[in-house]
């Protein structure tokens, strides 16, 4: 999986239009948030990309913590820092938008980098509506169809060792906490290689906005959802 398209380095510094974050949603997450179309009010650049950026940059260590603490739009330039264990990743006027925990071991192999990348994105890309829709109607509850709010909170993978070469991400369980009309999430996952389990990690989401169980309103947005997925791959 080739990144450097979703993405620009203008004075060293990475950036993004709307059009390459919304690609990379779509065409390499399969992730239809509406939060990632071209033309959102509230357009913001897939957390998923940042996390391919930083892997391709600065490899995989065995801990890895990614916190996120803004959203990225497009035309924000970032500034990556020098390798640490703890990375900082501000604009270049000092806000951030993204802290990076490392420990142990790293590598720069490009092929477990791909791997490690796509595989997560792809899990990343099932959120909705395969584990958010039956998580949330297990509480008599779903995402407004009108205005569905996802944020990417924060996540963690550990990894056993770094010998190894096609980690595949395996679904483990899956939480949320209601608090009136907003929503705590916990994906856990393991990550399997050769049918061996060499690490496990969490996906913390926040959402807000929910609103009472209704099945129709429900299944016409999974039908709309659906629909714009057929429509961009048929572009």
């Amino acid at each position: 999986m080739i990144i450097d398209q979703y993405f620009s380095e203008p004075g060293g510094h990475i950036c993004f239009t709307r059009e390459q974050g919304s690609n990379f949603a779509k065409q390499v997450a399969n992730d239809f948030n509406p939060l990632h179309d071209v033309d959102a009010k509230r357009f913001c650049i897939p957390g998923d990309l940042l996390f391919a950026i930083i892997l391709s940059k600065y490899g995989i260590s065995r801990h890895m913590e990614f916190i996120f603490s803004g959203m990225v739009v497009a035309g924000i330039e970032l500034v990556l820092p020098e390798p640490a264990e703890e990375l900082h990743i501000n604009d270049t006027q000092g806000r951030e938008y993204l802290r990076v925990r490392r420990m142990g071991d790293n590598t720069a192999c490009a092929s477990l980098i791909q791997h490690l990348t796509q595989s997560y994105v792809e899990f990343s890309g099932q959120t909705f509506p395969h584990i958010l829709v039956p998580l949330l109607a297990q509480q008599n509850m779903m995402i407004n169809p009108e205005r569905p709010m996802v944020i990417y909170e924060s996540m963690t993978i550990d990894l056993d060792r770094l010998d190894i070469r096609q980690p595949v991400l395996q679904g483990d369980y899956n939480t949320v906490e209601i608090n009136g009309k907003r929503g705590k999430v916990e994906l856990a996952f393991n990550l399997a290689d050769g049918g061996e389990i060499v690490g496990r990690g969490k996906k913390h989401m926040l959402l807000s906005g929910l609103r009472e169980y209704d099945k129709d309103a429900l299944e016409t947005a999974i039908v709309t959802y659906n629909d714009s997925k057929k429509a961009f791959a048929s572009r």
